[in-house]
């Protein structure tokens, strides 16, 4: 394997760093020290991202399991016509997309699951997502609210459809560009952009619908989320 060529040409044909381009080059060559680099560099994030785009995350160690192996067995025919980071999310997707298929065709049939509403009609407000997400509480008290929002926020997402859940949680939690956004999915831009402000809109109303029965069933004034509240950051 001539490692210095294939760094050469990646960097020159879509300008990633030389780091990443060496990245590739050992990968290819077949090092377990790269390959226990690039889990470590993104097991996380593909974890989070597989996690948010499945029926049942608990599925979701299984699946990442099975993206690593098949970027191992895959990764000789990585050319560089996009970033390595573009094309190990787009294997995630993908992965998750077969898990799912694979859920409706035989889980759905054993467990009675809510069906995600029809959001094509909901208003334009968005939502900051990744500050909703955010867990940077000081006491255990705002700890506990904190942890409740996020599993409110995580299953609010699990309710989008599909297509407008991947490009929110790509976008605001992953914070890829529209451009990349585009890539990984194979889509244009301004589909990228009009999926990404429904779903903004599908989750508002998802969360604000939360919030008042929860409000309703304790008999109690609205919450946080109703009111605007918006924490800072997002974890992953």
């Amino acid at each position: 394997m001539q490692a210095g060529t294939v760094v050469g040409n990646l960097a020159s044909a879509i300008g990633v760093t030389t780091e990443e381009a060496a990245l590739v080059a050992e990968l290819q060559a077949g090092s377990e020290e790269a390959f226990g680099v690039l889990i470590a560099q993104y097991h996380q994030p593909l974890y989070s991202l597989i996690a948010r785009s499945l029926t049942d995350p608990a599925d979701a160690p299984d699946i990442t399991q099975e993206v690593f192996i098949k970027v191992f067995r895959s990764i000789r025919g990585f050319h560089g016509e996009s970033s390595l980071r573009t094309w190990l999310y787009r294997i995630a997707l993908h992965e998750a997309s077969n898990q799912r298929r694979w859920w409706s065709r035989h889980k759905k049939q054993e467990l009675t699951i809510d069906s995600a509403g029809d959001a094509a009609d909901l208003g334009d407000e968005a939502i900051p997502l990744a500050a909703t997400l955010a867990d940077r509480g000081d006491s255990p008290f705002d700890c506990a609210v904190q942890a409740e929002v996020r599993e409110r926020v995580e299953a609010a997402l699990r309710e989008l459809p599909e297509a407008f859940r991947t490009v929110v949680v790509l976008r605001e939690i992953e914070g890829f560009a529209y451009e990349e956004i585009a890539e990984i999915l194979n889509v244009n831009i301004g589909t990228v952009k009009s999926r990404l402000t429904r779903g903004r809109s599908a989750l508002r109303a998802l969360l604000v619908a939360a919030e008042k029965n929860s409000a309703s069933s304790m008999g109690s004034a609205p919450s946080k989320l109703e009111s605007g509240y918006s924490p800072e950051t997002v974890t992953r």
